[in-house]
């Protein structure tokens, strides 16, 4: 989850924002990581239920 979390923070035009914003608050490095590994078990976790694909919705 470490390295997907890393890729997200940087190509993701979802995750990337939100990384930004707590890059932005002065979060720790591994506290970002964290945070996106989370959101992205969340998402894969909502889209399994859901039996979704991924589609980002940038608003």
């Amino acid at each position: 989850m470490f390295q997907a979390a890393l890729v997200a923070t940087h190509h993701n035009p979802v995750l990337k924002p939100f990384a930004d914003r707590l890059r932005k608050a002065g979060k720790p490095h591994k506290v970002i990581i964290t945070a996106v590994a989370r959101k992205l078990v969340t998402i894969a976790n909502a889209l399994c239920k859901s039996r979704q694909s991924w589609a980002a919705q940038i608003t």
